[in-house]
């Protein structure tokens, strides 16, 4: 086992696998498997390209050598940072062949995250774009690598400009031979209890803890995924979510759809006419989605110009979606139902399902996919609540996490003593059996879906010269759901404006939807108790002024 993993405890281990949860086999051998049953089927498509089963498995071969020959080995690590395209399938596979680690970071983070996880994980090896815009991940990554001498691989996806020394673009290795044959790749072990991939957390308090995710436990967690989800062979996936996010990724994501011989169809637009086109032109029957995406496509006019007829799941997860935008959705697109989920990359997952009666598709998130889904709702003092009373969500389970990767401290205050994980979701019980999300613990602003630690963003304001206190909360949007208000009090005689504050804070290089979209100052914030600035009556006192 991996320094800094938590391991199940023998005595669950040996129950989910008695009760056939895992299967012992590493995500190599179970997708092994998959390229070669489909091995002509359709498996990815990427714009123009059309990509078979067999072509995804040789591609991904080729490449998993040349990570070999590059030194690259199991249970390394590697932050991965690619758009939705083949490119990062080919990579993720080729990374599962030999056993080393993903790091899946989102391609909006900048060098302030991406130094924490390679710090935090030992990385070896970056993956990223060449350069988006006018944002250059080439000069981050070479930045990242003078602070730490591990990180010896630089991939690049894409890119015309010369590259420095110590990098080289995937398409040139996918181009020319390898040393190392295939053959080597049989000769690896891999621990089906290591970690397969890290995911993200969504980092309460500051940039994101690493989720370690074992081969056992996602193999498990997309299986269960499909068989709720109504995924048939012959099904198409739109990936216009991040696919580094666990929804997009693996509930059930490609890995699910891979593992059906589905086809999933990867894009980087998540414009209303790229989409529409996009559905139209290969008979998608998946997507995933948030509300703030299908809110933004049901309003736009175009959407009456295309043939969406072969939608049948739209699968919305992120945020809570309103009963009304259900409704709509299934009038302009009758042949499809909304089903929405609540789920975690720390591990469970909750699913509506399909064939629910109509007050628990619109009123609830949905129930566990699994018996051994162990659910508690709790009060302030760790005591199940009764039935329809609102309760903290703490669970456990064969694919929920035992313990953020080497975060001792934080594992102490996120974990009960018998191994419940303590998510900050409030939550109560639906009288269909399902439940209903009813707010957070948190100090999180969940924006279109991505969740936002409120206290790392105030520790950089508070280094402005010109603020003595900070507050960042959430305010209620119609399109994203929330956005962020920083509510700060000012030293005497400074003022300071939300254009100098967005400018001060991206001097730090955070990924841009961190940053705040109101200010409002105060003379003074309110405090708890405890001498806390109170969220809950500043929000107040913003709905008052509004």
């Amino acid at each position: 086992m991996i320094e800094g993993v938590t391991p199940f405890p023998p005595e669950f281990a040996r129950h989910y696998r008695q009760r056939g949860y895992w299967d012992d086999r590493p995500l190599r051998d179970v997708f092994h498997e998959m390229f070669t049953r489909y091995a002509d089927r359709l498996a990815i498509v990427d714009g123009d390209q059309r990509i078979s089963y067999a072509q995804l498995d040789e591609r991904s071969t080729r490449l998993a050598c040349h990570l070999l020959d590059f030194g690259i080995r199991p249970r390394d690590r590697m932050v991965v940072q690619l758009p939705n395209t083949a490119m990062f399938a080919y990579l993720y596979f080729a990374l599962q062949k030999i056993g080393a680690i993903p790091v899946l970071a989102l391609p909006s983070h900048r060098f302030r995250e991406i130094r924490q996880f390679v710090s935090i994980s030992d990385a070896v090896a970056t993956a990223t774009p060449f350069a988006h815009r006018d944002f250059s991940y080439v000069d981050m990554v070479q930045r990242v690598a003078e602070e730490s001498d591990q990180l010896r691989v630089k991939l690049v996806q894409g890119g015309d400009g010369e590259l420095p020394a110590g990098f080289v673009t995937i398409e040139q290795l996918l181009d020319r031979a390898p040393v190392t044959t295939p053959d080597a790749l049989h000769e690896i072990e891999i621990d089906p209890d290591d970690p397969a991939l890290f995911l993200l957390s969504g980092g309460t308090t500051g940039i994101p803890k690493l989720i370690p995710r074992s081969h056992n436990d996602y193999a498990y967690n997309s299986r269960l995924a499909v068989s709720v989800c109504d995924v048939r062979p012959d099904d198409v996936l739109l990936l216009v979510l991040p696919i580094e996010h666990n929804l997009p990724l693996g509930c059930p994501g490609m890995q699910g759809f891979l593992l059906s011989g589905a086809t999933v169809v990867l894009s980087t637009s998540v414009a209303p006419h790229d989409v529409f086109e996009s559905v139209a032109r290969n008979r998608v029957t998946h997507i995933h989605l948030v509300p703030s995406l299908l809110i933004s496509w049901l309003n736009d006019p175009s959407i009456g110009e295309y043939d969406l007829s072969s939608l049948r799941v739209l699968q919305s997860g992120g945020q809570r979606l309103q009963p009304e935008t259900r409704e709509l959705a299934e009038k302009l697109l009758p042949a499809a139902t909304v089903q929405e989920n609540f789920g975690m990359a720390e591990g469970l997952i909750m699913f509506v399902r399909l064939d629910d009666d109509d007050a628990a598709r619109k009123e609830t998130c949905g129930r566990p996919v699994c018996p051994d889904d162990e659910v508690r709702l709790v009060d302030d003092d760790g005591n199940d609540v009764a039935p329809g009373e609102v309760g903290e969500l703490c669970v456990r389970g064969p694919y929920t996490l035992r313990g953020y990767f080497r975060a001792p401290e934080h594992n102490a205050r996120a974990f009960t003593p018998d191994g419940f994980y303590r998510s900050g979701d409030l939550l109560r019980l639906h009288p269909s059996g399902n439940y209903v999300v009813a707010g957070r613990k948190k100090d999180l602003i969940n924006r279109g879906g991505e969740k936002i630690s409120a206290e790392e963003v105030e520790n950089l304001i508070l280094a402005h010269p010109s603020v003595m206190n900070v507050g960042c909360v959430p305010l209620p949007d119609p399109d994203l759901g929330e956005r962020m208000c920083a509510c700060v009090v000012l030293r005497e005689d400074s003022t300071l404006s939300l254009g100098e504050l967005v400018e001060f804070l991206l001097e730090f290089e955070i990924a841009k939807h961190k940053l705040p979209e109101r200010l409002e100052v105060f003379t003074e914030l309110p405090l708890s108790p405890i001498g806390k600035v109170s969220k809950k009556d500043l929000i107040a006192q913003l709905r008052v002024t509004s």
